[in-house]
């Protein structure tokens, strides 16, 4: 049974910097999976953010975390990273780390990931 379980979320000042974790129980990266963040902002719906392909390491970045987001993998713990610098109140959001089978080109989609986990709040003051 697939389980994902995010960490690593928290309150930080306009400017700041928070690392998410992403592990991932019942798969292996090897084989290739795409690992997907959305997030869920007040008053909005849940949209993707970033999405590694674990087989190749290949990222995704949605324009609005371009350049302040990096997505990283440790393929023997079956765990990925969002590295998030120069964090701004509008990142404010509970962050949703989702796994999925193959990775779309170019975009990050809900329905291409089968596996959530509960999620991680990041809460950006300025």
């Amino acid at each position: 049974q697939v389980q994902v379980v995010e960490s690593g979320g928290g309150s930080v000042q306009a400017g700041g910097s928070l690392r998410l974790s992403c592990a991932a129980s019942g798969v292996t990266f090897s084989w290739g999976y795409c690992m997907g963040w959305f997030r869920l902002a007040p008053g909005k719906g849940r949209g993707g953010v970033a999405r590694i392909y674990t087989a190749d390491g290949s990222p995704y970045y949605a324009d609005s975390v371009k350049g302040r987001f990096t997505v990283t993998q440790d393929k023997a713990r079956n765990t990925v990273y969002r590295q998030m610098n120069n964090l701004k109140p509008e990142d404010t959001a509970m962050y949703y780390c989702a796994a999925g089978r193959w990775c779309r080109a170019g975009t990050i989609l809900e329905p291409d990931f089968t596996y959530w986990g509960q999620g991680t709040q990041v809460t950006v003051s300025s």
